[in-house]
């Protein structure tokens, strides 16, 4: 038996996914079905995972595809300031993420290592090595980005959200692209 869901459980199905992914790789992301499984109306016929890919696949395929609604009301502000403190340890979205995925990072002196200065990032997407110096000219060599692009997910449910849900959607968990 296959089990509709509502615009609602699947964008709550799918944040808990890109969540776990951009937390943990590709293992926490597949074991996110798990918790998915046990929501009520979630795809309650899909296989259990077993923390593969192809696991993965058969379960995104359980999800109902929708289409894309009009951009009607979208404007970036929607989201919240680009850089804020959503999880209010000091540091803004940007420099969390600068220091979660660079190593040999350093930092401002005075900001309780929140404004980082130099590091190196492993591009996972290139497979290059960056050497980060922030500056006017070189900050731009490492660009960070949201997994869903913000006009998308307006499109696709997110105008459904609270103010509170899509500034939640800006937290390190949810910009998980450095390139």
């Amino acid at each position: 038996m296959k089990t509709t869901c509502s615009p609602a459980k699947v964008l709550t199905a799918v944040t808990a996914m890109m969540l776990a992914g951009s937390l943990g790789g590709c293992d926490a992301a597949a074991n996110a079905f798990e918790i998915i499984e046990a929501a009520p109306g979630v795809a309650a016929d899909a296989p259990s995972p077993g923390g593969d890919a192809a696991n993965a696949l058969v379960q995104l395929e359980s999800i109902p595809v929708k289409g894309r609604a009009p951009k009607t009301g979208y404007t970036r502000d929607e989201f919240g300031p680009a850089w804020v403190d959503v999880d209010r340890n000091g540091c803004d979205t940007r420099n969390d993420i600068l220091a979660r995925d660079m190593t040999n990072e350093t930092f401002k002196p005075g900001t309780n290592n929140c404004v980082v200065m130099t590091g190196t990032l492993a591009d996972k997407y290139t497979g290059t090595t960056i050497n980060f110096t922030r500056g006017q000219d070189a900050s731009s060599d490492v660009q960070i980005d949201h997994i869903v692009a913000l006009n998308d997910a307006w499109q696709k449910g997110a105008q459904q959200l609270s103010d509170d849900q899509r500034k939640e959607g800006t937290a390190p968990g949810f910009v998980d692209s450095l390139t």
